[in-house]
């Protein structure tokens, strides 16, 4: 097929519009800037210089030039710039950055319309003008750009074509900011090496306002995000600076800004308790699909042209049977040479496919690395580099999505390959955002194991950073500036800088001299105080970030079970069911009942629940005043009568008699309190009031008491009272350890006792004719009525509301979690709160706990010191409550850590452990032995001879090295050796071996005389024809 049947088809036209059409596709300016560096990052280079010239003349009043010092480029390399979509860059092993050929235009018409380019390699000197202007004025609609060239040492001209080189120079010197030769010319002179490029982009962008993009005024070192900065912006979002010092993962390129260098980060260096998690995964297989595919396109094509040559050759073989001649022999030869070589590239070819075949089905594997931000702990999210140049930034994943305090300032790294995922053209995205989502939510997993493992939350979220100095418990607040936090901080986050002349990383040594010192922008290894890496030529030390593991908990058969069954219930839900056919698209088996079997699974799954401390233990999931009328439905009055008569021996009329002063009192006050609400006993009030639970014991004394003093009858409403209220005890113990805090389980319980509740409150007048039982008998039941439903004075009610709504941090299965409290029940005795939880990690934490108030297992956050707060701070929170009417203080509160601990079990825990380290690290023929060490008192390890103990253990250790250094160094003579008599034999070897590829030549030259081979692989592939042909 010849290409002239296509002539007389239409080519696809490139007009002059597509160049700002091309531009919009840079959301972020920033992200168009970053373009042009990456070019010289590609490009090799190893310093690149941004900054502004002043030029009025031109739209924005300032030009934006970028210089580096990389390979450049020539004539021809120039010109495959400003072909759209061509990149000699785009290969699967490449670490380049730039994939598509379109960097350069898009980025440079995002900034401004116009750019020029002056670049320099070896001799040559090449100009490339790229302008939206000239092609407006001319009235022209195809794209046209001049590039003229250069001699570097003549500076004369290199073209065949005089006029077009003179037509290009003309429109330079019309439409850019050169006009003459000599201004181009000492454009070229700003590339001081042999080798660099120069980008000009002038005539900027402007906004509404008529200012340009940019701000090169306000900072003088710095290119800004014009505008006032908004409140919430990330740095990197408004500095250029403080985006080029995290735009790449590894940065190995200088990078000036305005004459001042950037401080560039390795952002894992910068993170306290860095972790490294290694993730393998078989799902990203969009890229790798596609290299199988082009790889089996060109194998094909391969094979296809090797069977045409050896096709060739075997008809050139029968037709020159019987011609000896040395033309058609060597005619021969190289036809035989040509399809040797195709079938070779061909098997190559097909290597490769199977090599990507394979790697297609293997899993990805990439590494997270996780830390945490305590420089800025606002500052916190995914950065997300690709072929180690940043796409996303601050990517919130996991517990971060919710906005609380869990997780929250920790910062997650990644380097995706290009063969996992494939950004989109700006780079400020991935193409496959499936495949993306999929990232994120593998991140979001290893973020909260990252977060099990460091134990913050174990230790107190808010204690953790006080240690750091953020006293604040406003969220946003920058730590404190005090020279005891600033130390604190730069102890745990060594300080990394870059050589300026070797771009190597170096990690100082920390000193307190050092911390806030400004370091200059030419610093050299030289300057550093360690004496192992104070010169260029000491290899770079490699981070030392300990390895994670991803800890996955296993599902069991009811969980699952449980799983499918609620999605049942919602297809159930959405989906009418109208006959049997409908009933069959259910995803699993349903029976008539639905409702019982999600009751069953949840019933089994209940058994399943993790223990937990005493005091969550026994706090009741619901309101104590619902639970206790369910139960009092279902006790009886005989039941109570028969265990208060067995409990009657244990109880003398003395007791009762002694508390029954005490009680009158309370008595009197409850019986004002009805006479004052005559309808106390029919309706609940709506501040619950929980009593502390009476024991079974307690109450069988009070009975026999008031026997004693002469009451002869229990009124049934008493009976049932008490009934309840002892059955409550006895079966809150046993159900609310197993239970599963589920809402919608809450809230039909709910609904069912609230209907209940008309039939099991007492009357006023049961409650009057209680008042003529004995002191103890009627605080019991006082407490019952109180708990049943009675009214609340007013300011015990305004306490108890006020409590809603506190931030605290409560302890479940021995981790703190956040919460805040949603409910209060109230008692004469104690206080119980309700906590809903923020983020609950797992299935089997629940969601919410009922607790006592002051009880070891919750802690109150506390709200900063006033000394701490500004007036603005103060305000804010003023405006706050007032606005939701809640008088909690922030939203962000501090738990309080300052309760008393049990300083009896710390010290047995430090003597613990004080033993164990003695025992692990005792010395070999120590005079004290693991026996006795073992059998010491406190008193004893208080006086321990810790000095003697450390020589002596140095002393051991000492030995055990000289001992491996010893058998290090004569391994090492011994390997020697035998590598000095492996070179020699390799040296015999090759000289027998080139002696006979030698003599092979000359005896084939003898047999043919017109044979030509001149290499070794040509000497190879002709024996293995000749025993093929024997063969």
């Amino acid at each position: 097929m010849a290409t002239t049947n296509y002539s007389c088809l239409n080519r696809a036209q490139l007009t002059f519009e597509y160049l700002h059409t091309n531009s919009t596709t840079h959301e972020f300016l920033f992200g168009a800037l970053a373009e042009l560096v990456d070019n010289a990052r590609d490009a090799g280079a190893t310093r690149v210089d941004i900054y502004t010239v002043k030029n009025v003349d031109f739209r924005g009043a300032f030009m934006l030039c970028f210089l580096d010092d990389g390979t450049g480029m020539d004539y021809n390399e120039a010109a495959s710039v400003i072909q759209f979509g061509k990149s000699a860059k785009r290969t699967p092993e490449s670490t380049q950055i730039g994939q598509y050929g379109n960097g350069l235009k898009s980025g440079s018409m995002r900034i401004g319309r116009d750019f020029i380019l002056f670049t320099k390699k070896e001799d040559t000197m090449t100009c490339v003008f790229l302008s939206r202007t000239f092609h407006e004025e001319e009235g022209i609609d195809e794209v046209i750009v001049p590039l003229p060239t250069w001699n570097s040492k003549t500076r004369e001209p290199m073209t065949d074509n005089p006029e077009k080189f003179a037509i290009e120079t003309e429109l330079i010197y019309k439409y850019s900011p050169f006009k003459s030769k000599s201004e181009v010319m000492e454009q070229f002179e700003k590339i001081k090496e042999n080798n660099g490029t120069l980008v000009i982009v002038y005539n900027l962008k402007l906004m509404d306002n008529g200012e340009p993009e940019l701000d090169a005024i306000s900072d003088p070192t710095d290119i800004l995000m014009a505008g006032p900065p908004l409140e919430g912006v990330k740095p990197e979002r408004r500095s250029f600076r403080a985006y080029t010092a995290v735009l790449y993962i590894d940065p190995r390129m200088r990078i000036f800004i305005q004459g001042h260098k950037v401080r560039t980060k390795r952002l894992s260096c910068c993170l306290f308790k860095p972790r490294m998690y290694k993730y393998t995964s078989n799902r990203f297989r969009t890229r790798a699909e596609q290299e199988v595919k082009k790889a089996e396109h060109l194998m094909k094509l391969a094979e296809e042209k090797s069977r045409e040559a050896e096709s060739k050759a075997r008809a050139l073989v029968l037709k020159l049977s019987g011609d000896l001649s040395r033309e058609s022999r060597v005619h021969l030869r190289q036809v035989q040479d040509a399809a040797f070589n195709l079938s070779r590239e061909a098997d190559v070819k097909k290597r490769i496919h199977e090599a990507k075949l394979r790697a297609l089905k293997e899993p990805k594997e990439m590494c997270f690395i996780f830390g945490v931000n305590i420089e800025y702990r606002v500052q916190d999210g995914m950065f997300i580099y690709n072929c180690s140049r940043l796409i996303k930034m601050y990517e919130k994943v996991g517990p971060q999505l919710e906005g609380g305090v869990a997780c929250g300032g920790v910062v997650g790294v990644v380097d995706v390959p290009y063969l996992v995922l494939e950004p989109t053209h700006n780079k400020q995205d991935f193409a496959d955002a499936k495949e993306y989502r999929h990232l994120l939510r593998a991140m979001g997993e290893h973020l909260v194991q990252y977060w099990k493992d460091i134990g913050i939350a174990q230790k107190g979220i808010v204690k953790f950073w006080d240690e750091f100095g953020y006293l604040s418990a406003n969220w946003n607040h920058s730590p404190s500036d005090e020279t005891l936090y600033k130390r604190r901080r730069a102890m745990e986050i060594p300080t990394t800088i870059q050589c300026d002349h070797c771009l190597k990383w170096r990690t100082l040594p920390y000193r307190v001299d050092d911390v806030g010192k400004a370091y200059p922008d030419s610093w050299m290894c030289s300057m550093s105080p360690d004496h192992i890496q104070n010169r260029c030529d000491a290899p770079e030390q490699k981070q030392n970030v300990p390895i994670g593991a991803l800890r996955k908990d296993v599902k069991s058969h009811e969980d699952k079970i449980r799983v499918q069954q609620k999605k049942l219930e919602a297809l159930k839900k959405n989906m009418p069911i109208r006959s049997n056919a409908d009933l069959k698209k259910l995803p699993l088996d349903v029976s008539c009942n639905p409702t019982l079997e999600a009751r069953a699974s949840v019933s089994s799954q209940r058994a399943r629940s993790p223990p937990l401390a005493d005091i969550i233990k026994n706090a009741p999931s619901h309101p104590p005043g619902l639970r206790s009328h369910a139960l009092q439905r279902k006790s009886s009055t005989s039941r109570f009568a028969s265990k208060a008569a067995d409990t009657h021996a244990n109880v003398t009329v003395k007791k009762a008699v002694t508390n029954a002063g005490r009680s009158q009192q309370r008595l009197s006050a409850s019986a004002k309190q009805n006479a004052v609400s005559p309808r106390i006993g029919a309706q609940p009030s709506t501040s619950v009031r929980n009593a502390t639970p009476v024991s079974v014991n307690a109450k069988s004394q009070q009975v026999k008491g008031t026997k004693a003093l002469g009451h002869k009858r229990e009124t049934p409403s008493r009976t049932v009272q008490s009934a309840g209220t002892r059955k409550r005890n006895t079966i809150m113990e046993s159900s609310e350890e197993d239970e599963e805090d589920d809402d919608e389980d809450d809230e039909e319980e709910e609904k069912e006792q609230e209907e209940r509740k008309s039939k099991i409150i007492p009357t006023v007048s049961e409650s009057k004719r209680l008042k003529k039982d004995t002191a103890d008998v009627v605080e019991c039941v006082t407490l019952q009525i109180s708990d049943s439903g009675g009214e609340v004075d007013e300011e015990e009610q305004v306490s108890t509301m006020k409590d809603r709504g506190l931030l605290v941090e409560m302890k479940v299965n021995k981790e703190w979690h956040t919460g805040r409290v949603t409910a209060v029940a109230a008692s004469k005795q104690s206080v119980r709160w309700k906590v809903k939880f923020d983020y609950v990690p797992t299935a089997t934490t629940p969601r919410d706990r009922w607790v006592e108030k002051g009880s070891m297992d919750v802690r109150l956050m506390k709200p900063p010191s006033p000394e701490y707060q500004t007036p603005d701070t103060l305000g804010g929170e003023e405006d706050i409550s007032a606005e939701t009417g809640s008088t909690s203080d922030s939203t962000r509160m501090e738990p309080d850590t300052t309760q008393p601990t049990t300083s009896k079990e710390t010290v047995e825990s430090l003597v613990l452990s004080f033993r164990n380290t003695l025992r692990y690290f005792l010395p070999p023929n120590y005079r004290i032995n693991k026996e006795e060490l073992s059998s010491m008192t406190p008193e004893e390890l208080a006086s321990f001879p810790l000095k003697d103990y450390f020589e002596q253990y140095e002393e051991g250790l000492k030995n055990l090295c000289t001992a491996y250094q010893t058998r290090a160094e004569e391994r090492v003579r011994t390997t020697e050796k035998k590598l000095q008599q492996n070179d020699a034999e390799l040296t015999d070897a090759q000289e027998k071996l080139c002696k006979l590829r030698n003599n092979i030549v000359e005896l084939l030259r003898k047999v043919q005389e017109d044979i030509e081979i001149s290499t070794d692989d040509e000497l190879d592939a002709y024996i293995e024809e000749l025993i093929t042909k024997v063969d």
